[in-house]
């Protein structure tokens, strides 16, 4: 297991573990206020945090599905397929609520590239009921890419026990900020 520090997002209103080396994308790029976005230094693994306005769907299940689908939809991905959804229980009493969590993979075309990169998504809500809002956390994992950055059956491995603590560890310290 890899040493993990904790990260504090939205400028502290939610934190979570991850691995110390990610890249804050904010410091090469514009990331827009309802994001938080991470690049790992040796891949093009990102992680994507964001605040988006409540799903209408009201299950948690079909809620992630509908989530998973609107990425595939705005990365026009030409296949999009799920493997897996389950829950992880927040039992520490602190108010966040607990996790949906989602295995897929799209295959997504790249700069306009004619071979589609394979990338395995995994993704987690956050349902904040009394402010009618959702939380996602999405790792993107290329399995296959034109370009190199794509990880290896261990990388994999890694990312999605990356993905599995930073989402164990994810916390909502001020629901302020959903106001």
């Amino acid at each position: 297991m890899s040493v993990l520090v904790q990260r504090q997002l939205f400028g502290g209103a939610i934190t979570a573990d991850a691995t110390p080396n990610l890249i804050d994308a904010s410091d090469v790029r514009q990331v827009p206020d309802t994001q938080e976005v991470f690049m790992y230094p040796d891949s093009s693994i990102s992680i994507v945090v964001e605040i988006l306005q409540r799903a209408e769907p009201s299950h948690y299940d079909d809620a992630i599905r509908f989530h998973f689908d609107s990425l595939a939809h705005d990365n026009d991905a030409q296949s999009a397929e799920i493997d897996a959804v389950s829950q992880v229980p927040n039992e520490r009493g602190d108010g966040t609520p607990s996790a949906t969590i989602l295995s897929g993979v799209q295959s997504v075309k790249k700069f306009n590239r004619a071979i589609p990169d394979k990338v395995r998504i995994f993704m987690a809500l956050y349902r904040v009921d009394s402010k009618r809002i959702d939380v996602v956390v999405t790792f993107n994992v290329p399995t296959k890419a034109i370009d190199g950055g794509a990880v290896n059956a261990e990388g994999l491995q890694k990312a999605n026990a990356d993905f599995d603590e930073f989402v164990r560890s994810f916390r909502i310290v001020d629901f302020g900020l959903f106001a």
